[in-house]
């Protein structure tokens, strides 16, 4: 097998027939990841009779960890989104938040909403609030889409149970309770500073002209009657709140018969699958469309997230068998670089050129994961530092750009400005906030 900076070599180079694939000739990221897998895998010299279950076995340990729950997440996030609870969130904040700081209030709607709900159905569902609040506010459409869009974002690449957080937990080895409580905490102020703060600020600078597009909802579609505020919270919160059990349980009673009833209902794929069953029980005397065509949404919806994730950890393995990994760390070591900034670098490279934030993130942490320990590093804070690449640089290159631009009327370069720029600040906010926590990682649980 190849050895020494020639694996090296051959990484960069699969990593560039990797954008060639997916940028120029426009492949799927699928078939992109699982045929630039094979070929590394041939191309650094292993076995022949190793590569397909190498590859294999890559896809299969990935979606073990996270099959369950993608497809579990996408069903969840149906049924909040036909009920009307997401409005009445959405409703909810905004008016605890006052009109004037209307942006800052949308921006933590959208870092709520994006948990159970997809980045680009969310926009969709909460692009209609923008428009009216720019009319009562007086306050720029650009500054709106901007809250908007980075709050989303943010949540989308840092809180679990949203499938890219979810994958690098796994990867890395964290506690995923642990994990979405410091997601959290990092993505409150990625939010402010590149949602709020800076959308104020591009909003001062941007004239927009166009009129908001807003998503017509049939009579047959909405929701049979309106759903409470109290419920809307308490369906977005349980799963969390479950997840949160198995944690909490380990910490305040550990190896006891308590620890074990309450880690079995907080185990991520026991607790998504209860919320699940109580949104069809809970959210059904609100929505209008029948069970059936929920499913079917979710399942398409869900179908090609899992193939893009168990492929981006098809890949991972062959680096990582490769030798590559090793010699990575080898050469990383001898670096002046921080290995939490150097997992950000590379996490939003790849975001940048691929335009997934999914796949950037089951990627670096596919092949930066195993290495946590022998890297001498926390793995929460591995796994929150390549979270954090996947925020910003947003281009067209990636579908969520083009919903931005869509929805919030605005033209690409005022896009670039306002969405690309700002996901940008609250990426750069974010591996801050990661690097501030590991000054603390003495003293922090789990850190």
């Amino acid at each position: 097998m190849v050895t020494g900076n020639m694996l090296i070599v051959i990484f960069l180079l699969s990593l560039a027939a990797l954008f060639f694939l997916i940028l120029k000739l426009k492949v799927e990221p699928f078939l992109s990841l699982i045929g630039v897998a094979f070929a590394t895998a041939v191309v650094i010299g292993m076995p022949l009779n190793e590569v397909a279950a190498t590859v294999t076995q890559g896809f299969g340990n990935t979606l073990t960890g996270v099959g369950i729950l993608i497809g579990l997440g996408v069903i969840f996030g149906q049924f909040l989104g036909a009920s009307g609870a997401i409005e009445k969130i959405a409703a909810a904040v905004l008016k605890a938040f006052g009109v004037k700081k209307s942006p800052a209030g949308l921006a933590l709607t959208g870092t709520a909403v994006s948990i159970p709900v997809f980045f680009d159905a969310a926009f969709v569902i909460l692009s209609g609030l923008i428009k009216s609040l720019s009319k009562k506010t007086g306050i720029s459409v650009i500054s709106f889409v901007t809250a908007l869009g980075v709050g989303l974002i943010v949540s989308h690449n840092m809180i679990a149970p949203t499938p890219g957080p979810l994958v690098v937990a796994e990867n890395t080895g964290s506690d995923l309770g642990l994990f979405i409580l410091y997601g959290i905490l990092v993505a409150i102020p990625a939010t402010l500073a590149g949602g709020y703060f800076y959308g104020l600020f591009i909003g001062k600078r941007m004239n927009h002209s166009g009129a908001v597009e807003e998503v017509a909802v049939s009579l047959e579609d909405a929701p049979k009657k309106e759903i409470s505020t109290g419920l809307s919270f308490f369906m977005l919160a349980l799963p969390i709140a479950l997840i949160l059990l198995n944690t909490i349980s380990q910490l305040l009673f550990p190896d006891t018969g308590l620890s074990s009833v309450l880690g079995f209902i907080g185990d991520k794929n026991i607790a998504l699958f209860i919320s699940v069953i109580a949104a069809i029980i809970m959210l059904r005397p609100y929505i209008s469309v029948p069970n059936s065509r929920l499913y079917s949404e979710a399942i398409n919806s869900a179908g090609i997230i899992i193939l893009v994730t168990g492929a981006g950890g098809a890949f991972g393995a062959v680096i990582n068998k490769s030798g590559i990994g090793d010699h990575l760390i080898a050469t990383m070591q001898s670096w002046s670089i921080p290995v939490l900034l150097l997992a950000f670098i590379f996490s939003q490279i790849l975001r940048a050129s691929l335009g997934s934030a999914t796949v950037a993130l089951v990627t670096t942490s596919s092949i930066m994961g195993p290495m946590a320990v022998e890297l001498g590093v926390s793995p929460i804070l591995l796994g929150l530092a390549i979270c954090a690449g996947g925020i910003g640089l947003s281009l067209p290159n990636d579908s969520g750009f083009w919903v931005v631009n869509r929805f919030g009327k605005l033209t690409v370069p005022q896009t670039l400005k306002a969405w690309t720029l700002g996901g940008f600040i609250a990426g750069l906010t974010a591996i801050t906030t990661v690097l501030i926590l590991s000054l603390f990682s003495g003293i922090l649980p789990g850190l």
